[in-house]
């Protein structure tokens, strides 16, 4: 039964790769593979072929009685939960940026691009994609600079280039925020890192993964030369009154988010509600026109922001991340772990004992982080990292260790590898029609350098500075 369980997630986890060629929404096989290991696992458990582990490593089985059903179902429910809180957290992060689109926020940033130069045009681009994707997320900052260049450069061909690039940066920008993407946000919610220590341990390798590959860009013939950019476009006519308020005031509550959790050792999705009811509030009484009418309040109302966020994606997150849980929970097999001194046969979940085999057939621990990173590039980086959580135990690997650092690194920037590796390629993908084969000959390689240079900075700096 066990072997059903995981070709049910082998079969669910090829159809998300293969969306593309399938012409299928990822979340469709996402959704039918959770249901179908949880139910397969119920089925199994309540039959007594096999037992299920809780994340504290407590062991069920039917055979124990009414006590081992209660055990089950509060596995199920705390895994639930854990899910919901990431959920909430990102569901209340798209709509803040949806009310900043709403509002033309955006359009503010567009007043700090005015160069003919292609190469100074590059670091501007890649500058704002680093840090707009740690403040407001890698996805949405590739598509408010993807969108911001369509406006810059005619020329397709030019802008694939930048468009490609901004892909990097982004990655590397949101790796060492815990709201910059959707892995680090994970990580920070399930409390194997803290903000600060996030920052503190991957903000300097993210920085050589984002400056390595535009350096060496900045010397390719495509980034040589001028480029006709428009710099008599009146950028403030499309602006509103509401524009910059809204701009800041979103931002800086998305911000706020990790300080409220600091201070009220809550979880980040309450302040995120707190960040998202304010921002709400606000939206409802700012005039963002001159002549501002009750039936054009609609235009800029949260509601529609709510309308405009992808509740698809919402759905894949749940789906790929209960089924990764179920994977969790089920008692693949017994290791031996030395419990008190003493080697013991304990009983573990299936990607527990992927990563004691990992473990036992590559002995360093960073090889197997990298190779995880490097894995990110073709498979989505989210259950990745739902399975790195719970191949190892946070009993051995505590809040802030550097293991769950350099996974937040290794996930967070390995994606760029190839263009289907992150969100933000994906969206850059669909929005200017890259070709997958000519960003891995172009792209790939440069992505590639800065991953092997921010890790080789991380290892150093662990080792020497922190240590």
């Amino acid at each position: 039964m066990e072997s059903i369980i995981i070709l049910i997630f082998a079969l669910g986890y090829l159809s998300i790769t293969l969306e593309h060629p399938l012409r299928l929404d990822k979340t469709v096989p996402a959704l039918i593979m959770a249901a179908l290991i949880w139910a397969v696992l119920a089925v199994g458990f309540h039959s007594g072929w096999f037992s299920v582990i809780d994340t504290y490593e407590n062991v069920f089985s039917y055979s124990e009685g009414h006590d081992a059903v209660h055990g089950f179902e509060n596995t199920l429910l705390h895994h639930l939960g854990k899910t919901a809180e990431i959920l909430v957290f990102l569901i209340g992060a798209m709509t803040i940026v949806e009310i900043i689109d709403l509002h033309r926020g955006f359009e503010v940033l567009k007043g700090a691009v005015r160069t003919k130069s292609k190469k100074r045009l590059l670091w501007i681009i890649g500058i704002l994609g680093f840090i707009l994707s740690a403040i407001i997320d890698n996805l949405t900052a590739t598509i408010v600079l993807v969108t911001l260049l369509r406006k810059l450069i005619s020329n397709k061909n030019e802008r694939l280039w930048y468009a490609a690039m901004v892909v990097i940066a982004a990655n590397a920008g949101g790796a060492w925020s815990p709201i910059g993407d959707v892995t680090t946000t994970m990580l920070w919610i399930a409390n194997r890192v803290s903000a600060l220590g996030l920052i503190e341990h991957v903000v300097l390798p993210s920085i050589v993964c984002f400056v390595v590959p535009f350096f060496v860009a900045s010397y390719l013939k495509p980034f040589r030369g001028n480029i006709e950019v428009d710099s008599e476009e009146d950028v403030v006519a499309e602006r509103l009154l509401s524009s910059k308020t809204m701009l800041f005031l979103g931002l800086g509550m998305i911000v706020s988010v990790p300080v409220f959790k600091t201070f009220t050792h809550l979880p980040p999705y309450v302040g995120m509600m707190l960040a998202l009811g304010v921002v709400w509030l606000v939206s409802e009484y700012i005039h963002p026109e001159e002549d501002f009418s009750k039936e054009r309040r609609h235009l800029y109302s949260a509601h529609k922001a709510l309308s405009r966020i992808e509740i698809s994606s919402i759905l894949f997150f749940l789906g790929i991340l209960m089924a990764v849980a179920g994977l969790e929970s089920l008692v693949y097999s017994s290791v031996e772990l030395i419990v008190d001194g003493v080697p013991t046969e304990v009983e573990v979940g299936t990607l527990r004992y992927l990563a004691e085999v990992l473990q036992m057939a590559i002995p360093n621990q960073d090889i197997v982080v990298m190779l995880l990173g490097g894995l990110s590039a073709v498979i989505d980086n989210v259950p990745l990292v739902a399975a790195s959580m719970g191949m190892y135990n946070p009993t051995d690997f505590p809040l802030d260790d550097p293991l769950w650092h350099f996974i937040a690194y290794s996930a967070g920037t390995g994606g760029s590898m190839l263009i289907i590796g992150s969100a933000a390629g994906v969206a850059a993908m669909g929005m200017e029609r890259i070709d997958f084969i000519w960003y891995l000959r172009k792209v790939g390689w440069l992505a590639l350098i800065g991953f092997v240079a921010g890790a080789g900075v991380f290892i150093a700096f662990r080792d020497l500075v922190l240590s």
